[in-house]
């Protein structure tokens, strides 16, 4: 993506940064979409290669996030995809939801995080738990761009065991008072609303609606990340916060409500995971071509071979994941075990490449010259965050064996 054209004999880079992006299709996964998922496609890369390459690897540097991008993201159809028009959504299939996410986040992991939450953990709750109020009030607002939300599920104490939430509602007749912290929320510094899960008198998990500015609220902002810096990250704390019991979402309570938001985030991420895996296996692909050692491209020696051969590999039987899982989710038949695999295995596999490519890039690949250390580190939070490596493991172990092992 953003990186030099050519390269000298020394690993210098000659020329201005430029995208160069072409996309690996090995099996001609292309001849599964159809021309609509085709021109969503093209029109986020090319949105991606003009309005975030030529500045991302700054941004990063800089631990800068690019709030101006929010309401670009609105123009473009990238939040909530698959929410009815009706509400400002873009009405699309969950593939093309896919490929939206796989070209932003080979633009940027950071800025993918920011699209999914606002469009799988923020929107997605509202438009299936919430009251029709609840949709016409936000709905459009958050699809538009013009408001950014958050979710608030992990704690500081509980993260892979959401079930432990100390983060309490309680009734006071006419309202409710919230009160609790949660942690590592993407968004939450800038979003102008968080939806919130906590227990209520009952120990029954509720989800709720926070606006920014509501008295108690604050959202203080975690720094010195060295991992999705072109993003914003932070906590969530409430004190004493007054809840209206119209803010309430009503149509779904229990540890089953932000688990589905989960498992359309997660869903996501296996798009996105790809999209960071074929960046950085075209940015070796060109440095191989372009790089010469003992009079010839380093892509001539075996081992690189090797190299570009085992990530193409990976990232085609990636595409075929995807590809049959977004099948399934338009027809509503994914399941929470497939998710997780697909979540996993492609992050796992984005990862393994992402070091692959630095190898072969050698030095220059620990530079911001290209955009491989910068995935790489994104990629570390990906594999932890919606579902932690190891935990999907169990939940795909619970899957075959029908004992649940993380309790």
């Amino acid at each position: 993506m953003a990186e030099f054209s050519t390269v000298a004999a020394n690993g210098h880079a000659k020329s201005a940064r430029q995208d160069l992006f072409e996309s690996p299709d090995l099996y001609s996964v292309d001849d599964l979409l159809t021309d609509e998922h085709k021109l969503v496609r093209s029109s986020i890369r090319d949105f991606v290669k003009k309005e975030i390459s030529p500045s991302i690897e700054e941004w990063a540097q800089e631990n800068h996030f690019p709030y101006h991008l929010v309401k670009r993201f609105g123009d473009m159809g990238a939040f909530g995809p698959t929410i009815p028009e009706a509400y400002g959504g873009g009405g699309m299939d969950y593939i093309s939801y896919g490929l939206i996410m796989q070209e932003i986040e080979r633009g940027d992991s950071g800025l993918r995080s920011t699209a999914s939450v606002q469009g799988s953990l923020v929107m997605y709750p509202i438009y299936k738990f919430g009251s029709e109020e609840q949709r016409n009030k936000y709905l459009p607002k958050l699809a538009s761009g013009e408001w950014l939300g958050c979710f608030g599920l992990t704690e500081p104490d509980h993260g892979s065991n959401p079930g432990g939430m100390t983060t309490r509602i309680t009734d006071e007749g006419d309202h409710y008072v919230l009160n609790g912290a949660k942690m590592w929320i993407s968004n939450s510094p800038k979003a102008d609303l968080a939806v919130v899960w906590a227990k209520d008198d009952n120990g029954r998990i509720k989800g709720v609606i926070v606006e920014k500015g509501m008295e108690g609220f604050t959202a203080p902002e975690i720094k010195s990340k060295w991992s999705l810096r072109a993003s914003t990250t932070g906590e969530l704390v409430f004190s004493n916060v007054k809840i209206p019991k119209e803010n309430i979402l009503p149509n779904k309570d229990g540890l089953g409500a932000p688990l589905m938001c989960l498992d359309s985030a997660r869903y996501g991420i296996a798009w996105g995971a790809l999209g960071a895996a074929m960046d950085c296996y075209d940015s070796a692909r060109r440095y191989a071509m372009e790089r010469i050692q003992f009079d010839k491209p380093i892509a001539g020696f075996q081992l690189v071979q090797k190299k570009l051969a085992e990530m193409l590999t990976e990232i085609t039987k990636a595409q075929l994941v995807n590809w049959k899982l977004g099948k399934m989710m338009n027809e509503g038949k994914a399941t929470t075990a497939q998710i997780s695999m697909a979540k996993r295995n492609n992050v796992a596999v984005a990862l393994e490449i992402a070091r692959e490519a630095r190898q072969i890039h050698g030095g220059m690949g620990i530079t911001g010259e290209y955009p491989i250390m910068r995935h790489m580190m994104n990629l570390e939070s990906v594999v932890t965050y919606e579902g932690t490596h190891d935990i999907h493991l169990l939940i795909l172990g619970k899957e075959i064996t029908g004992i649940q092992a993380f309790v």
